[in-house]
This record gives structure tokens, sequence and C-alpha cells, in this order.
């Protein structure tokens, strides 16, 4: 139709979104377009900031490498991405879930790692922490056989493909939960870091004075035929930013208890103290066993 007013375009565009065939898709962008149109009438969006934001758009695609993601990290720092995870787990966002957001930094084919093993793979000063866990179902029944995928950042704050000094892989590592669903390895105690502020992400957050750390936490994905991919993060609930969290990714069912010991550990005698334990049982949903796809290589 030949628009003569305002009022009469968002109708026009509704109109041809309705054509699409797929219904799901249908209903995405209908929905996306009545909310675009009513956030450009309610900012009354200008000329020039809309120009702004088309290139601020295509400098977040154009920052994307192999080993950074400026669109995840700028949908975590707008709280996007822990909506998504808490809308679609738990009963819908009725009760707490092993779920968080994926994440910049996950890897395909992690080295695997024998329980009890360690992830270390080069030297990496810290405080040796030793992870045991346990994967169930929802009644509480152990999962045997599933692939739980482990990453964190170095005691430096880094992860291992932002850090030269460390070895491919570090920090890192695949294993399988015996038939008590139970895994178990050595790492160092991980740090907060702060998210790449190089970028448009960067820019966002020194306009709104926030800082951009993220507290202390361990990464996992864990696969099992029959369960919803479970992609978990437990966060150390001593870090200094536990409640500012620049990702919105921590809720109470992601804090975990990292016990600290002074005495020697009692089977790794190099261990004198201090140390520290953490025990963690994540719970996987019934559902289909999808791997994402990785955001850098």
């Amino acid at each position: 139709m030949v628009i003569t007013t305002e009022s009469e375009l968002t109708p026009a565009v509704l109109a041809v979104m309705n054509r699409t065939a797929d219904p799901r898709l249908r209903d995405i962008l209908v929905a996306m377009v009545k909310h675009l149109h009513a956030f450009v009438r309610e900012v009354r969006l200008s000329e020039v900031e809309f120009r702004e934001a088309t290139a601020i758009l295509n400098e977040i695609g154009q920052l994307q490498t192999d080993s950074h993601n400026e669109f995840v990290l700028m949908a975590g720092s707008l709280g996007v991405s822990s909506l998504v995870c808490l809308l679609n787990n738990g009963d819908n966002g009725q009760t707490e879930t092993s779920q968080s957001l994926l994440g910049p930094f996950w890897r395909l084919n992690s080295p695997r790692v024998e329980n009890g093993g360690t992830i270390i793979r080069s030297e990496t000063p810290g405080t040796p922490l030793f992870v045991h866990a346990k994967v169930v179902d929802r009644g509480g029944k152990p999962i045997q056989g599933a692939e739980v995928d482990v990453w964190h950042a170095s005691p430096v704050g880094l992860y291992e493909n932002q850090d030269p000094d460390q070895a491919e892989m570090n920090l890192r590592g695949k294993f399988t939960t015996d038939g008590e669903g139970r895994f178990w390895f050595r790492t160092v105690k991980m740090v907060g870091y702060p998210i790449p502020v190089d970028g448009v992400v960067g820019r966002l957050l020194q306009a709104q004075g926030r800082h951009p750390y993220r507290p202390a936490h361990l990464h996992a994905l864990i696969f099992k035929e029959g369960y919803k991919t479970l992609i978990s993060q437990v966060f150390d609930p001593s870090d200094p930013n536990i409640d500012s969290d620049v990702q919105f990714g921590v809720t109470a069912a992601l804090t975990g208890d990292f016990v600290r010991h002074d005495e020697p550990h009692p089977s790794h005698t190099d261990v004198t103290g201090p140390w520290f334990s953490l025990d963690y049982t994540y719970v996987m949903e019934p559902g289909e066993a999808i791997l994402p796809r990785p955001p850098i290589k």
C-alpha cells in the first residue's frame, strides 16, 4: 500500500509479516515488528540516532573473531541471555534451575580426562581446588554416562585462548559420570575477571558507569541422550562482585560452596594447604540433547 501517514506504516508491515508460512517464524516476526515500532515511537528515535544504531550493529558483527564474540557479550550485558535461559528452564521460569548462559568462551573438543585427573595443562600458579560433583535428574536419580565439559578462567582472569602463556586447552576438560552420576577433578581456584571492554560493550558499560567484572565461576556443559543439554555456571559467593555480575548470570541455585582448608590434603601429598573444595549437584531436565554452536573456535 502507499503510506500517507506514520500511523499507517505499522499495520502495512504487519500485514506482510503475517504472510510468513512458518507459524513460529510468523509469530516472532509479528511480535518483533510490533515491539520495534513501539520502541521507535516511544523514544522518538531521531534519524541521526538510527544511523548510529545501525553503525553499532555493524561494528558488533565486525568484531567477531575466532576467539571473541561481541554479540554474546552484548546479549549478556543487557540481561537477554539470562532472561532466555530462565524463561526456558525450571518449569518455564517457575522454579530454580541449574541452567545458565553459555558465555563467549566455550570451545568444542576439550581433551578427555579420567575422573580424579587434572585439567591443568601448563604452569598455572594458584590455590588448588578439588571439585566433586554429581549429575542427577529432577527426581534426584543419578545420571550415569553423561559427558561433562568443564572450563574456567585462570587465576589471572584469562581463558587460555586469550592468554599466550597458557597451553592449548588449559583449564578445560571432558569427563564422564560414573554409576553414581559423579565426576571429580583437580584444578586451581578461579577468580573473577573483566569481560573484554575494547569494543561496543565496553563503551556501553562506560556510558552507564558500570564495572566490567564477572564473579569467579566454573563452567560446565553436560550432554546425555534423553536430557536437555545442561549449560551451567557455579559462582563463588565470596567474590566481591557476586551481587553485580556484569552479565546478570548469578542466581541462588548457581551459587556454590567453595570451602577453604588449611590442613594438608588427605590424599594429595603435594598439597600442604591452603586448598579449596567444591561439592555441587547438577540437575538435568528431560528433553532433546543438542550441542550449541560454539561461540568461538
